[in-house]
């Protein structure tokens, strides 16, 4: 096998690798390297596991969840539902992301609880919002990383 040298590939340098191999882990990892950088990090509140735990119900609304979409004139309506884990990160993450996507786009969104699951209703630009689908709404905001951040340092929790 042909070894060349990956410097200029991604933007690595011959110093070594830079990703950390999986999202979730990349996540921590990067969330751990500013806490360490940060002489005012308050270590006794840090809470990694909770971050992980978000990070787990993110891949599993992302992956598992069961979407059907409802096209409405005025945009959709989702049924987002799941099995009793991926339920658990449905409800932890849908209801408290449609503030973030009201503020962010001004669409209307109204998060109903149902049974094995919610359904969303997003009315704005019907074009923008059924393009998009169910988890390209759940994308937009760029809250993530700061909740992310807030929610390691343990001052934030779903």
């Amino acid at each position: 096998m042909a070894q060349h040298d990956h410097s200029s590939d991604m933007g690595h340098t011959s110093s070594g690798a830079k990703e950390s191999g999986q999202s979730a882990f990349a996540a921590i990892a990067e969330i751990v390297g500013i806490l360490k950088d940060d002489p005012t990090t308050d270590w006794s509140r840090v809470d990694i596991e909770t971050l992980r735990q978000h990070l787990i119900d993110m891949e599993l609304v992302t992956i598992g969840a069961d979407v059907s979409t409802e096209r409405t004139p005025q945009g959709a309506i989702f049924s987002v539902t799941g099995n009793e884990r991926t339920l658990r990160g449905i409800m932890a993450m849908v209801p408290t992301h449609a503030p973030f996507l009201e503020g962010e786009t001004g669409w209307d969104v109204l998060v109903t609880e149902v049974e094995g699951g919610v359904l969303m209703r997003v009315e704005g630009n019907p074009a923008q919002i059924q393009a998009l689908g169910f988890i390209g709404l759940m994308t937009i905001g760029a809250h993530h990383q700061e909740h992310h951040l807030m929610m390691a340092k343990g001052n934030v929790v779903h």
